[in-house]
């Protein structure tokens, strides 16, 4: 059966921007029939909040999200939390390791900034420039803590269609360089904890901000070494403040969970939403996220960032 999937890192305190991506994901997998799982991704440790997983779980809620796995409820693909299922990014590590796609790089961020060459994506940093990519298996191992392991990027063309952004193209080891796929404290990284988790939980379509699509070509090598299906992407607009730049404090508090202390009805930010979506009339200001299913397609979706000019009262 086919499965989508809510992923919010607690890294703080989920916005507007978050809203409307995790309601784009329910709509379509609820209008696919399929699926819905929440995923808790908290390996980026020395940015998790402890108070900000149950505060996801609650703004997801209020919104009117359901889902059908997760931490809360369990499931057939449990646990449901990434530093729970560190065993699983460990073993896909090994298998990395002894098929020689990956190598220990004990390079700094400032040596790749000296020596890297200019990214070729929105986002991104300096392409990396090979440094420590002459390792292979049985030679020596820098001594622990001082270095990641990186995937060896390839050099044929990786070629994807984005159910919003069309045909997305790019040579990985050219446009994005090797990348970490765990931190120098042993931990995975972002990039192999999501895949591993994706094909595990059998996610066959993942939606995320646009912000993202470096990452998806990064992630797809990673399923083809790995030997996992590829799922459907979407890459949908980001929310931005009225001066162009993404949602942050300086374009007031667009917290869900300030919403919800200040009594705002969740069924105006779902109005709002879906209006951004192409999926509901401007003159309706409130309305049931579960409402929208039926109403949902991809097509409908405007393919440009929107600003937030919004307020709620």
């Amino acid at each position: 059966m086919s499965a989508g999937r809510l992923a919010p890192s607690p890294t703080g305190a989920q916005h507007l921007g978050n809203a409307r991506t995790y309601l784009l994901a329910y709509w379509s997998a609820r209008r696919a029939g399929s699926r819905l799982i929440l995923r808790i991704e908290d390996v980026d440790s020395p940015r998790i909040k402890p108070w900000a997983t149950q505060q996801a779980i609650d703004d997801l809620a209020w919104l009117g999200i359901d889902w059908d796995e997760g931490p809360d409820v369990g499931g057939p693909s449990s646990p449901y939390v990434q530093t729970e299922r560190i065993d699983f990014y460990r073993e896909a590590l090994e298998r990395l390791v002894h098929g020689n796609r990956v190598f220990p790089c004990t390079c700094t961020r400032k040596d790749i900034e000296a020596a890297g060459s200019a990214p070729h994506f929105a986002h991104e940093g300096p392409v990396y420039p090979g440094t420590c990519a002459t390792w292979s298996p049985g030679d020596a191992l820098p001594v622990e803590g001082t270095f990641c392991w990186r995937f060896r990027a390839g050099f044929e063309r990786i070629e994807f269609d984005d159910l919003v952004l069309g045909t997305q193209s790019c040579v990985p080891a050219d446009d994005l360089g090797a990348f970490p796929v765990t931190q120098k404290n042993g931990l995975p990284s972002y990039q192999l904890a999501v895949v591993v988790d994706d094909a595990m939980m059998g996610i066959s379509e993942v939606v995320r901000g646009n912000d993202l699509v470096a990452s998806t070509f990064r992630q797809i090598e990673l399923y083809n070494a790995l030997g996992f299906d590829v799922p459907r992407f979407a890459h949908v607009p980001l929310v931005l403040g009225s001066d162009g730049r993404r949602l942050a404090k300086r374009h007031g508090d667009t917290r869900l969970s300030h919403y919800r202390e200040q009594g705002i009805s969740p069924d105006k930010i779902v109005a709002w939403a879906a209006h951004s979506a192409g999926l509901l009339d401007a003159s309706v200001n409130e309305t049931l996220a579960s409402s929208i299913v039926d109403r949902f397609s991809w097509e409908r979706l405007p393919r440009e960032d929107i600003v937030l000019e919004e307020t709620w009262s």
